[in-house]
């Protein structure tokens, strides 16, 4: 084991960045349900959560989930059991959630855009108490083989959703639900990964992580006054790290079903939106539109991202254009450890993720896990109080993900490669699985995407390694033509390209697609696009 005094690691020893310097130690444990409460009694006709022109004011929200909580519970639900939500962004739907946390219900929110299989595995695993669906889970329960939920009755977030109709199954208006004591050990939600490398998992998020989250929000500007506009699903760890912080302050969260740029901004304009959560590849076309530069976003306070690889120039394009600050988080939905890139604050650092978040511990470790020098690479782990518990009704999965250093102190693997600089930040170099191995040389995909789209013509790239007989794997590109950019052939730009990489670097074929896929919160799905080369 290399010596303390010589690893690469950086936790809260770490002098925090401006804002961060404002944190104060971690208040009490509040449970949500109780917090949303008092807001109701404090500020009752203001809006709470807005939707495609309908409202619930703080009142009526309470009330609402009030319904939801005594329905459970009339259901002989108790806290630690399961439901399981599954529909686009509503105000029903946000309603059901916020109500089962109330009763101590762990919510299990499932993306409604995956192949049968999955969904239904993700059933099965969640085995959940109720099941809520809206019309967009139809093609999903067409058919659907679900003998161990027969007990589970589904009900109907909408007139065209499968079940029970909501308002049949809820109880009257008027009741309280009977109190229930939550600890911040207790389960939250069940947030289930992606899916871009197979079935999705369970990660289970206790009450103590969205309390972190909440916290946290305090240095940046959330208040009773705050607008977010929410425009990712609710079933993303990415939405809900947003959301539960505007809620737990007072804001107001404005929903939308889908992204759309055009309409993103109009509707940022018109709420006078001060937050928002953003994946990469919004912030793109969002500051790509026609509209954006026209478009009042003067009541901006803080605009945040997560969830895939945000480049120095978009970072820098959205410094100079959009007003108020920009925070990047660096993290996992099974928690860990964060680091946090306040970029308005050090501009200098674009190429990084920040440094770790107060009281988060970011350490390096190489394939035998014992921590590496400084300097050199290694997988971040990370510890914090924000951790999820483990993945659901999987340990060996969940041992999988951890790490323990020599005290026994533990740590949640991330799969990501990266190294500190020397101020402290935090520089990923690529996903360890992604990582390509030419000829017993590493290689790094991001270091040829951002290559590749330093080319006039190229506006998205992603690289992935493809079986060679003379190599073992060697690197193939996916891009994407800059919209009003001349045609050049593949050829023309795999040579553009290799005549600025190194000769273990070299990319063997370039390939232009239209679009790169992506999961719902902007992810690259590489392994849908190993499979389409040759």
């Amino acid at each position: 084991m290399a010596q303390v005094d010589s690893t690469q690691r950086c936790s809260d020893s770490n002098p925090p960045l401006g804002d961060s310097a404002l944190v104060k130690p971690m208040p009490p444990f509040r449970a949500i349900g109780d917090l949303l409460r008092e807001h109701a009694k404090a500020r009752p006709q203001q809006p709470a959560l807005v939707y495609d022109g309908a409202q619930l004011t703080w009142q009526q929200l309470d009330e609402a989930m009030d319904r939801v909580a005594l329905a459970l519970q009339r259901d002989g639900l108790v806290p630690g059991d399961v439901v399981v939500l599954c529909g686009a962004n509503a105000l029903c739907l946000a309603s059901v959630f916020l109500g089962a946390l109330r009763a101590g219900i762990a919510v299990a929110p499932l993306a409604y855009n995956v192949t049968q299989a999955a969904f239904q595995a993700m059933l099965q695993d969640a085995a959940p108490k109720r099941v809520f669906v809206d019309s967009n889970a139809a093609e999903l329960l067409a058919g659907l083989d679900l003998p161990h939920h027969a007990s589970a009755p589904w009900i109907a977030l909408d007139e065209k959703g499968p079940g029970i109709p909501l308002e049949q199954w809820l109880a009257p208006a008027g009741g309280l639900p009977a109190r229930v004591e939550i600890r911040p050990e207790d389960p939250f939600n069940i947030i289930y990964s992606s899916g871009t490398t197979g079935i999705p998992k369970g990660i289970v998020q206790p009450h103590a992580m969205r309390w972190a989250h909440i916290h946290r929000g305090a240095q940046y500007d959330y208040s009773e006054n705050t607008v977010t506009l929410v425009s990712t699903p609710l079933y993303s760890n990415t939405t809900l790290v947003v959301v539960f912080p505007t809620l737990a302050f007072g804001g107001t969260v404005h929903l939308l079903a889908k992204f759309d740029a055009g309409r993103w901004l109009a509707e940022a304009a018109r709420h006078r939106v001060t937050h928002a959560m953003l994946v990469p590849v919004q912030y793109q076309r969002l500051l790509g539109h026609a509209d954006f530069d026209s478009t009042d976003l003067s009541a901006f306070k803080m605009k945040f991202c997560t969830s895939a690889p945000f480049s120095a120039a978009l970072k820098s394009d959205a410094l100079r254009r959009w007003p108020g600050g920009l925070v990047e988080f660096y993290g996992m939905t099974e928690g860990g450890g964060t680091c946090i890139l306040e970029a308005h604050l050090t501009p200098e650092q674009l190429h990084t993720v920040g440094r770790p978040a107060q009281g988060h511990d970011i350490r390096l470790i190489d394939d035998a896990g014992l921590e590496v020098g400084r300097g050199a690479t290694g997988e971040v782990v990370g510890h914090s109080p924000g951790m999820m518990t483990g993945y659901y009704n999987q340990p060996e999965k969940t041992r999988e993900a951890e790490w323990f250093a020599p005290d026994g102190k533990r740590f949640i693997r991330t799969g990501d490669i990266g190294r500190f600089n020397d101020e402290g930040f935090l520089v990923l170099m690529d996903r360890k699985k992604d990582m390509i191995i030419s000829g017993g040389f590493n290689i790094y995909p991001s270091d040829l995407e951002a290559v590749l789209l330093g080319h006039p013509n190229v506006r998205e790239a992603a690289v992935v390694g493809v079986p060679s007989v003379e190599w073992g794997e060697t690197p193939a590109a996916f891009v994407v033509r800059r919209e009003g950019s001349e045609p050049i052939s593949a050829d023309t730009l795999r040579s553009w390209a290799n005549d600025r990489l190194g000769k273990t670097q070299r990319i063997a074929q370039v390939l232009w697609i239209d679009e790169l896929p992506r999961s719902a919160i902007g992810k690259v799905l590489k392994r849908e696009l190993r499979g389409q080369v040759f």
